[in-house]
């Protein structure tokens, strides 16, 4: 059998190559991102009893709340993957007596949106038609008892009547049965991004279908984000030098590499749906290709690695990743700013500066849709991906949006899976469109944007245009999608 769609990057493939945000599912913990709140804020001394005693919500105050009845089920379930002993958070709240200085400033985090870190929301303008799997956001049940709790000076309760605990997110694929590493450490020095692509062969001897996978950057401080491709060909073993690896820039550098996975900050493991799985032909090479991002003093990477579990059987279903956007072509709408013609361009101290992309499915399969994130820089404060439909079959809306970021942070990007059937997704067919707008912050107003101009010596905002680095800028759609096994080979 041949593939029909050896590439299957169902939008065209923009001019420059997507940085970072793809597939990755459940809780998302990260080191706490600069320029802001960590995850509960300064601390206080102490509980305070002068909070609020009415629920934002609406709903009616229980009449005591305490630690070990109400707060700890909740405080296990969305908090305790990054916020215990030895995780990344920089303070535990297992315990009553860790959680109680941090009482109102953790309420505080909750009602600004800042944690639990999920930056995909709900708005007037963007309402996914299904909800998100593994959501770690407080229903507003929870949020009142949080409330509550602090508006009564969050008191313990007593440990007999202790409600049981719910299992904390998982953060690790632990049934991972494969694994590639990068084939050389690597020392990045200098002030200027290299881009290096590890070409591995993880010896498979026959066709293998992976419906689970994680990305595990090996030392953070440098590792801007990482791409994972298949290589068929083995064109990349070609390229490398003694040490496995060559230099390239934001793709695999050999023609008709498929994108598997990717790691960028915030970025844990990511299921396919029932039924879905990606392939990888017997005899391919596995492409790592990592941006790294000097410190300003040496360091070393000599573990990026890529994780994937295994489906013994053949699904009706093949997984790709979809990138739609970074547009400065044709389907870059006229926008403000523009000067002499359509341009990517955020102008030096421009704020609420918007770039839109409008993209046209070409000839490709049925594209069921199951997971969507986005992707910017520092730059970046909100984008949202709309479904168009010129000529939409009965009963699909003529557009929707597939998701909102209204509150981007580059340290915590994820990509959101759908929480329905496959067969309830939204569905993209030829002559679909995909609309991208995102929304810009170049002043100093931008606290992201002051962090990355002193990582550059700089004092005051530059010109931003479409590229990889530090100081450039993106709008990237990630779209998972599923298509029939009939379409693809």
């Amino acid at each position: 059998m041949t593939r029909k769609h050896p590439a299957m990057h169902p939008w065209k493939s923009a001019r420059v190559v997507p940085c970072a945000a793809l597939l990755a599912a459940l809780s998302a913990c990260a080191d706490p991102p600069q320029g802001e709140d960590t995850d509960a804020g300064s601390g206080t001394s102490g509980a305070t009893t002068d909070a609020p005693t009415t629920s934002a919500t609406g709903g009616p105050e229980p009449a005591q709340v305490t630690w070990h009845e109400h707060i700890a089920p909740i405080v296990v379930g969305k908090c305790s993957s990054c916020h215990r002993d030895g995780g990344i958070a920089p303070f535990a709240l297992s315990t009553y007596a860790d959680a109680q200085p941090w009482a109102e400033s953790a309420l505080d985090s909750v009602v600004r949106g800042s944690m639990p870190p999920f930056l995909a929301d709900e708005t007037a303008e963007c309402t996914p038609r299904h909800g998100w799997v593994d959501d770690m956001r407080l229903a507003d049940a929870e949020l009142d008892l949080l409330e509550a709790w602090v508006a009564q000076g969050a008191p313990e309760g007593d440990p007999a009547k202790a409600a049981p605990l719910p299992a904390p997110p998982e953060l690790e694929l632990s049934d991972a049965d494969l694994e590639v590493q990068i084939t050389a450490p690597v020392t990045i020095d200098g002030t200027s991004d290299q881009f290096l692509c590890f070409s591995i062969d993880p010896g498979l001897a026959e066709d293998t279908w992976i419906d689970a996978l994680q990305i595990h950057a090996g030392n953070e401080k440098i590792v801007h984000h990482v791409l994972a491709y298949v290589d068929e060909t083995g064109a990349s073993a070609d390229l490398a030098n003694a040490d496995g690896y060559y230099p390239c820039f934001g793709d695999a550098g050999v023609d008709n590499a498929q994108l598997i996975a990717a790691w960028a900050p915030g970025m844990t493991p990511f299921r396919t749906p029932p039924d879905v799985a990606a392939r990888i032909v017997a005899g391919s090479r596995i492409i790592l290709n990592i941006h790294y991002h000097p410190t300003g003093t040496p360091e070393v990477d000599a573990s990026t690695s890529l994780a994937m579990r295994t489906r013994p059987t053949i699904p009706p279903y093949v997984a790709f990743i979809a990138l739609p956007g970074n547009e400065d072509g044709a389907d870059l709408l006229p926008g403000p700013n523009d000067e002499g013609g359509k341009q990517f361009k955020i102008p030096a101290g421009a704020v609420d500066h918007t770039e839109e992309m409008l993209l046209t499915l070409d000839d490709l399969p049925e594209l069921k849709i199951f997971a969507a994130g986005t992707h910017m820089h520092y730059v970046g404060t909100d984008m949202l991906i709309e479904l168009r439909r010129p000529n939409p079959d009965p009963g699909e809306p003529a557009s929707e949006c597939l998701i909102q970021t209204p509150r981007w942070n580059f340290q915590w990007q994820r990509t959101y899976s759908y929480a329905a059937d496959l067969a309830d997704v939204p569905v993209a067919e030829i002559g679909d469109q995909v609309y991208l707008r995102c929304t810009y912050n170049n002043s100093m107003s931008n606290p992201f944007v002051v962090q990355a101009l002193a990582e550059q010596g700089l004092g005051a905002p530059v010109d931003v245009y479409l590229g990889e680095e530090t100081l450039d800028e993106m709008c990237l759609g990630v779209i998972g999608v599923a298509v029939a096994l009939k379409d693809v080979i």
